[in-house]
């Protein structure tokens, strides 16, 4: 029996579609899962698993790869520097992030690598926060005891991206990770899973605008060494402890 003409039409779309997936170039991905307690992770856990499962994903436990907090910078910017999305996996902390990951900016990002003067490592790529956070979407209302939306408290990731001329991605987010219920966090791994198994191709970035080129920083603003003349070190980074330190 012939099938109707629409339902090949649609098998030929469907079939098309597949076809240009498949010969569409796959980026790489790097993504960073920071949680503290694993035993506690209700959502990041199932992010990770969600992660490792994809091919061809680079994917970091930064607890569990660096216990002692001691981070391999130059094996991380090896890694960093491979990939075109950097993805940030974690649970919302102090409305920031934890402490590792902060670390893990302090030390790796640094100062003629992935900003300021021929710092361009970074330059074009895309920066994509995943977060999950304790408190219901609710207590992200001027109404609520969180006080702020939660686009509130992103200005340091979306700055962050900025200075090293990266592109700020729409932050996939989870609300309530304690009592969420489970069909919204099964959609929600379901899509981060989907994103990263597609990358580039999301209909948001086609219209999102390149990353802009940030403007040179000061000399004056520049990290210092330990002697406190700007400068940098023989194998291009920076004295990171020493400005952490002033």
């Amino acid at each position: 029996m012939t099938a109707p003409a629409t339902s090949r039409l649609s098998t030929a779309s469907e079939d098309t579609d597949a076809a240009m997936r498949d010969s569409a170039p796959r980026r790489a991905i790097y993504v960073i899962v920071a949680h503290p307690r694993w035993r506690d992770s209700r959502v990041n856990r199932r992010l990770l698993d969600a992660a490792r499962n994809i091919a061809d994903v680079d994917v970091n436990d930064l607890y569990s790869t660096y216990p002692d907090f001691s981070i391999d910078v130059a094996a991380e910017q090896r890694r960093v520097a491979r990939a075109d999305l950097l993805v940030l996996v974690h649970p919302i902390y102090w409305y920031s992030m934890p402490p590792l990951q902060k670390l893990w900016l302090d030390e790796v990002l640094t100062w003629g690598w992935a900003y300021g003067h021929d710092g361009h490592a970074l330059a074009n790529k895309d920066f994509w926060l995943v977060a999950s956070t304790g408190g219901p979407q609710d207590s992200y209302r001027p109404e609520g005891y969180n006080q702020h939306y939660f686009s509130a408290f992103l200005p340091a990731y979306e700055q962050t991206a900025h200075l090293c001329s990266m592109r700020f991605l729409p932050p996939h987010v989870f609300h309530g990770a304690r009592h969420g219920n489970h069909a919204a966090l099964d959609a929600h791994v379901s899509e981060f899973a989907g994103r990263l198994a597609t990358y580039p191709q999301w209909p948001e970035l086609i219209s999102m605008a390149d990353a802009l080129e940030c403007e040179e920083i000061p000399v004056t603003d520049r990290p210092r060494c330990a002697t406190g003349i700007a400068d940098m070190a023989t194998d291009g980074t920076t004295n990171a402890s020493a400005e952490r330190a002033t």
